[in-house]
């Protein structure tokens, strides 16, 4: 058996959703994992009438595709879809019966509009909390469109063809033969790359909003459902709704949820902002902010947004080393995922690069994975707390380097190690390393803002105890501000604060 007892249960449930006969063409060999993939699909068969298995010749072995009967949907699994790809294979099984997925009506128009032959390849690991997203919107797509195709592919399964074509970071999406991306993408994202975009003109024809939310992370998503319940025209600006708890793992102290996932958490607060009339602009990126008789949020689209009041809620993104090597080895070695990338450096020799919880984390992650870990830390001592740091220097393939100045990541079409200055002896030296992960901390999302809102020296956006900036009518939350603390919980409360705030303005004004 495959599946436990518990996941057979919540499976059951789910295929009694499958409204046609889907079948599966499975192809394998003698290796392990084609054993296991062919009890899968044996143990579906078993859990559904509407499941069919037949034996197929495919591009890869061990894999399968799911199917409509008589019809190929161009969806396939290389290796076996468990772990956060469970809930992909589910889906797809769900899709291929006919069951309409759960996307707006004009996006399913847009996939359906699609010409041309377009077959993209997904390099996944199974702890990969980023990947389902990319492998479930291409398969909506091989789904709704006949001239698209979709096969996942478990690298640590097929580790000669990751090896090959020089994979280091997941997900990696090619199209046609060529990389097309590589990270976490909606539906949406994919579609924009692809050329598939919105008119600016119907972002600038919309009428003046009484608030206007620019950011769609814990912050924005409480802001906007904050002003919507007091009935005011709110709309909401987002580069990607969720923002950076899309790529947060594990959230065990959001209070009241023992345990969640950023991505989960992110749906939770999309699903709850929509319940309102809340005008959502996802997948646009702010330029500019100008205060006339309204304010105004140019795009970078090109379109104009006005209105009566703006809560910046721009979130903050993983700072860069800044060192050479750095952007020329991203995706290539340099990774900043542990959870996604980690599995990719099996039996290899890593550092990670920051002292602080979420350094120390990612190293003791790490160290069930691959062959050694050595942690860089800038500073005389470890900055996570005791807990973490007891749980490290327990484990016997870790070493710590403190005082140590990163100066340079070096390789050639990869990465091969990294050079560091000893702050105390002023002796440079060298570690040969087949991955680095960066894990040292923030930087606001605010550098478009110029000189028109006051910020501090790192860019944190200055607000009083109202969310209110130097600048009438706009206001700020979140991570992108002059908050101490950058947690997601009380990104929510400064969202709620400030759209208080925007309000009582809005009367007063």
């Amino acid at each position: 058996m495959i599946l436990e007892a518990e996941i057979k249960e919540q499976l059951h449930q789910y295929l009694q959703l499958m409204e046609g006969d889907v079948l599966l063409k499975v192809s394998t060999g003698e290796d392990d994992v084609s054993k296991d993939m062919l009890a899968l699909v044996d143990e579906l068969a078993t859990m559904s009438s509407k499941i069919k298995v037949e034996t197929a010749t495919l591009k890869r072995t061990p894999s399968f595709s799911v199917n409509r009967i008589g019809e190929d949907t161009g969806v396939a699994f290389a290796g076996i879809p468990l772990g956060h790809e469970f809930t992909s294979l589910v889906l797809a099984l769900l899709q291929a019966s006919g069951r309409a997925p759960k996307v707006d009506d004009k996006v399913m128009e847009q996939v359906k509009n699609i010409q041309g032959e377009f077959h993209f390849e997904t390099y996944v690991s199974l702890t990969c909390h980023n990947c389902p997203d990319v492998v479930q919107a291409l398969n909506i797509m091989s789904v709704l469109n006949p001239n698209i195709t979709h096969t996942m592919i478990d690298g640590a399964a097929f580790k000669e063809e990751v090896d090959s074509k020089n994979i280091m970071a997941v997900p990696t999406v090619f199209l046609n033969g060529e990389v097309f991306g590589s990270g976490r993408m909606t539906l949406d994202e994919i579609l924009a790359k692809m050329g598939s975009t919105e008119d600016p003109a119907e972002f600038s024809n919309k009428d003046p909003f009484d608030v206007l939310v620019v950011g769609g992370g814990p912050a924005g998503a409480s802001a906007a459902i904050y002003a919507a319940r007091k009935g005011i025209r709110t709309g909401v600006v987002a580069e990607r709704f969720g923002g950076q708890i899309m790529d947060t793992l594990g959230i065990e102290n959001f209070i009241g949820t023992k345990y969640t996932e950023g991505p989960k958490l992110a749906a939770s607060l999309e699903e709850h902002v929509k319940e309102y009339d809340v005008d959502v602009m996802n997948l646009q990126r702010a330029k500019s902010l100008q205060r006339k008789e309204l304010i105004e949020v140019e795009l970078e689209n090109g379109a104009v947004l006005k209105s009566k009041s703006v809560i910046l809620s721009t979130g903050a993104r993983w700072r860069n080393v800044g060192v050479p090597g750095e952007a020329e080895f991203k995706n290539k070695g340099v990774a900043y995922c542990p959870h996604c990338d980690g599995p990719l450096f099996e039996g290899k020799d890593v550092a990670v690069i920051g002292g602080g919880n979420s350094g120390i984390e990612a190293a003791i992650d790490l160290a069930g994975i691959v062959k050694h870990v050595t942690v860089i830390e800038f500073g005389a001592e470890l900055r996570a707390d005791s807990v973490l740091q007891e749980r490290l220097y327990s484990l016997p393939n870790v070493k710590v380097i403190k005082n140590a100045q990163t100066t340079e990541i070096t390789g050639t079409d990869k990465v091969n190690g990294l050079t560091y200055l000893d702050r105390e002896t002023e002796q440079e030296h060298h570690i040969e390393l087949q991955g680095i992960f960066v894990q040292i901390g923030l930087v606001p999302n605010t550098d478009w803002l110029g000189d028109t809102v006051e910020r501090t020296r790192t860019g944190e956006i200055v607000v009083d105890n109202h969310g209110a900036t130097n600048v009438p009518g706009v206001f700020a939350a979140g991570d992108c501000t002059n908050n101490p603390y950058k947690q997601i919980i009380i990104s929510m409360g400064s969202g709620a604060n400030a759209s208080l705030g925007a309000f009582d303005y809005l009367i007063r004004n």
